[in-house]
């Protein structure tokens, strides 16, 4: 089963279990029938009253019914269900944002305006190899709103201090300077030292050690994983006030 990280706002690695391609293939299908299912019904309605009178007004009241529904059904759901569609909900998965941090109405409204090139194209081909290939379950809409598809309760807390560093009790901090940095600084430095673990690329890790010495003016022996460690440890340290 493929899995995503994901760092939450409260700096803990939640791993989430990818939804499959069938699982969104399904939940598509779903929302399609149960949409197709309610125009028919709006229609039917529409008939069985025999509406009268003024054209124009028949004519707003199938755009309002049947279209506006139509065009933001995924959207408006997605919203108001926090990441779900009926079909999402049936098949247990849900948008969430690759950062931790709660999808927004941006976010969903990125994922609505790319719809069209996932699943016009080619029939829904451009959005089974984008999920396919690209390893984190994102279709077009995904990659550009930063969100993917995951399978609801289907996810656990990663512990353990080689994830996430944590200042101990103990630590006294080395460089004053890191005050200067910002929570997305710090992001950059955790990311990268990820990377140089996971992957065992360092040239991140290298290239943010360089900008921060020349930005902090530190100079320093330490080797480019335990100065970044030091640095998230004093930034975390200091900014919480625990010394």
């Amino acid at each position: 089963m493929q899995t995503v990280r994901v760092r939450t706002t409260q700096n803990v690695f939640i791993e989430y279990a990818l939804a499959s391609i069938g699982d969104r293939i399904l939940a598509y299908v779903i929302d399609r029938v149960l949409l197709a299912i309610y125009i028919v019904t709006v229609i039917a309605v529409m008939v069985q009253t025999e509406i009268q009178g003024n054209d124009n007004i028949t004519i707003w009241i199938a755009i309002i019914l049947v279209a506006f529904p139509l065009l933001f059904y995924s959207l408006l759901f997605e919203i108001g269900m926090n990441g779900q569609t009926p079909g999402k909900r049936i098949m247990k998965i849900q948008v969430v944002r690759l950062d931790g941090t709660p999808a927004t109405v941006g976010n969903y409204l990125l994922r609505w305006i790319f719809a069209p090139v996932d699943f016009l194209i080619m029939s829904g081909v451009v959005a089974v190899v984008c999920i396919a290939m690209g390893g984190k379950g994102q279709r077009v809409g995904d990659m550009v709103a930063g969100t993917t598809v995951v399978k609801a309760n289907a996810q656990h807390e990663v512990s353990g201090n080689d994830i996430f560093i944590v200042p101990e009790e103990t630590h006294t901090p080395t460089f004053a300077q890191v005050t200067e940095l910002s929570d997305r600084d710090i992001e950059l430095i955790q990311r990268a030292l990820d990377v140089m673990r996971e992957q065992a690329n360092a040239e991140p890790a290298l290239a943010i050690t360089g900008k921060i010495k020349s930005r902090l003016g530190i100079q320093s022996d330490l080797s480019t994983a335990d100065f970044l460690n030091t640095i998230v440890k004093d930034y975390s340290m200091l900014m919480s006030g625990r010394v």
